[in-house]
């Protein structure tokens, strides 16, 4: 069964996801998309609802449909998804969160992993953080909140730069959190900004610890071979250990048993995601690696977890031994 692709939106106050989510409901090209937001009210899409399909389910312009999340995310997934499957509502093929300005996309991501029902029939294609060219080095400094937006995701989306292009101070603090992520102009097609999947990186291009409000993000190489029993047991003992303090953990891993196709791993929280298996390694580089965007959580920790595949701090690209096994 494939499973439905789901995107993360997310930024603070102010910040355009709202305009960003405004403009993607009304292509006809993503009519087959289900949208469920914190509150109808909070995106302002309510002048835009047309018509009632069924209880909380409203279908916009282009034909998204569209619910609303006020207590328990879980339980309005699920219910969304027996909803496809009973055929009560109009297929749907993909589906995004948005999240209110203030939250913390963390237990949101937990969520998805932690649901066993969830984990089988949805994949994270990514988080998207709206970024505001203008505001923006200010509210990474001033507000934790957004600060962790940023560093949980895998594309960031700059807004207003038709006001102002992305100053020095914000694209430095942007580096700080999470240099990794993908970047991108809200003006560009809102399809590609929130569903393209983001691109899969040997690694990020340095491996220096990055701090911003207590968030700290490490990378760590596993050069060893890696056995998919013991990489499961290091990672669901680490998230065991420090719950709610590892915000995310996202890598490309090649496992012993299968050194040809390396694996995406995701996880927050307490939750590890199913492996997402690739076709092929990128760029012919067989290095494995994960990035843990933590709080309180020392790199020491991470590296004992991980010391039966030799993990180190990420320094150059090096082919590791499970390349030539």
């Amino acid at each position: 069964m494939t499973r439905l692709p789901l995107t993360v939106l997310t930024g603070f106050l102010g910040s355009g996801k709202t305009t960003l989510l405004q403009r993607a409901v009304r292509l006809p090209a993503l009519s087959d998309t289900a949208v469920l937001v914190n509150e109808l009210g909070a995106i302002g899409l309510d002048h835009h609802l047309v018509e009632t399909v069924d209880g909380p389910l409203l279908e916009l312009p282009g034909g998204c449909l569209c619910c609303a999340v006020r207590e328990d995310l879980a339980a309005s997934l699920r219910d969304l998804l027996e909803r496809r499957a009973a055929g009560s509502v109009r297929p749907f093929r993909r589906m995004v969160i948005e999240t209110t300005g203030l939250a913390d996309p963390a237990p949101i991501l937990y969520t998805l992993g932690a649901d066993p029902m969830l984990d089988a029939e949805i994949a994270l294609a990514g988080v998207v953080t709206t970024i505001d060219a203008v505001a923006g080095s200010a509210t990474l400094t001033r507000f934790a909140e957004a600060a962790r937006q940023a560093a949980v995701a895998d594309r960031l989306v700059l807004t207003k730069t038709d006001l102002a292009a992305p100053g020095a101070a914000l694209l430095e603090r942007l580096d700080a959190l999470n240099r990794e992520a993908a970047r991108a102009p809200a003006s560009g097609d809102p399809a590609r900004l929130l569903f393209d999947p983001a691109p899969v990186r040997r690694a990020p291009p340095a491996a220096e610890a990055h701090h911003s409000h207590g968030v700290t993000a490490y990378t760590i190489a596993l050069p060893r071979p890696v056995g998919r029993l013991d990489f499961a047991k290091a990672l669901g003992a680490l998230a065991g250990r420090h719950g709610e303090d590892l915000l995310r953990v996202k890598g490309l891993v090649g496992f012993a048993d299968r050194p040809d196709r390396p694996a995406v791993i995701q996880g927050a929280q307490h939750a590890i995601y199913d492996p997402v298996w690739l076709d092929a390694w990128p760029d012919g580089t067989r290095a494995s690696w994960l990035v843990f965007i933590v709080h309180a959580i020392p790199l020491a920790a991470i590296l004992e977890a991980f010391a039966f595949a030799g993990a180190q701090p990420w320094d150059q690209p090096a082919v590791p031994q499970s390349a030539t096994a």
